[in-house]
């Protein structure tokens, strides 16, 4: 059933009413010309629809020839005005519905991060010291497990320069890391093909910079799931790297990373509010980048809070929210590698 059916026969009326009230009218006067679709409004003479002319501004009334459309183009006018206005108010509420739900969708909290495959507590978001993708098996581990000593079975401490989740050994060379890399992007590995896409964009690796490549592998990556690789789409757009400056394409990725979890998208979206004058949205994405851990918008709404763009109970929730997630991502083995080395700080 349309929308129009469902308010014509009386259902039970929702946020929608204005839209509703607005597409019967149209539909009434849409019959109403469907009845004479092959009729001159001017002088009733049948004709093919195809054939005849039709109000340009309106498109709901048809004339026989140009003359009669000229004749008739008075007495038409009112009736042609009313039928843009509705049109107006219908394509206008139609947008605002649509802002609506895409602000809904938009700065909704996404889920946290996936847990660690060996302590199975929550991962880190400082990366790469806090977590690290090991493409021998394509996990993403912690810096406390990578870190902590393993041990045999009689408990006695053995080499651990091997993978702590598939005990591959590491790589020997960088050659052999991209060659396993290459296996991974084999297997459908979106993590695998956000980082090739890097190594192009970087030029290491021995990889030589080419941002055309490095795209591919990000649109890849991105179709795929990877919230970081929409994020790397993003700033080429923002940045005009390897592509044209385009903001509307950068905020769309953006907005794409950041709906899949990605906080620095996020981070970026905030900003990009804030050179618009929208205080209160850069607000609510800092704190959504708070609670995923990113600390840069912790300061970022202690600056706005200072200078009165953001309130005191802003500042305050958005210690809360950081302290919560800290209390989640901590572990007495995550503080012991990142006190071991500053390549295993994890926040």
């Amino acid at each position: 059933m349309s929308t129009s059916d469902s308010c014509k026969d009386g259902a039970s009326k929702s946020n929608n009413d204005d839209v509703c009230e607005v597409n019967n009218m149209l539909h009434n006067m849409s019959t109403a010309d469907k009845d004479d679709v092959s009729v001159c409004a001017n002088c009733g003479k049948e004709g093919s629809g195809n054939n005849m002319n039709t109000c340009n501004k309106c498109k709901m009334v048809k004339y026989c020839n140009a003359v009669c459309k000229k004749v008739h183009k008075k007495k038409h006018k009112k009736d042609c005005e009313e039928y843009q206005r509705l049109a107006a108010e219908k394509h206008n509420e139609e947008l605002r519905i649509a802002a609506e739900l895409h602000d809904e969708k938009l700065f909704k909290q996404p889920p946290p991060d996936e847990d660690c495959p060996i302590c199975f507590q929550q991962l880190p978001v400082l990366n790469p010291t806090g977590k690290k993708y090991k493409e021998c098996c394509g996990k993403t581990i912690c810096s406390g497990c990578i870190h902590a000593p393993v041990y045999d079975n009689q408990g006695n401490k053995v080499d651990n320069e091997k993978c702590p989740f598939c005990r591959a050994p590491w790589p020997d060379s960088e050659e052999e890391a991209v060659e396993r890399i290459k296996k991974r992007i084999e297997m459908n590995d979106p993590l695998a093909m956000h980082n090739l896409g890097c190594f192009y964009g970087d030029g290491t690796y021995g990889f030589s910079k080419d941002y055309t490549k490095a795209l591919e592998y990000w649109h890849q990556a991105a179709e795929l799931g990877d919230a970081k690789a929409y994020n790397s789409i993003g700033c080429c757009y923002d940045d005009g790297i390897g592509v044209k400056v385009d903001k509307k394409k950068a905020i769309h990725y953006y907005e794409l990373a950041a709906m899949e979890g990605n906080v620095k998208a996020r981070y970026n979206l905030g900003f990009y509010e804030i050179e618009q004058g929208n205080m209160d949205r850069a607000v609510k994405h800092f704190m959504i980048a708070v609670r995923g851990g990113y600390d840069g918008s912790l300061d970022t709404i202690k600056q706005m809070y200072s200078k009165g763009y953001a309130t005191k109970d802003d500042y305050m929730k958005v210690l809360q929210l950081y302290q919560a997630y800290l209390s989640e991502i901590k572990s007495p083995q995550r503080d012991e590698a990142a006190a071991f080395a500053d390549e295993y700080r994890y926040y």
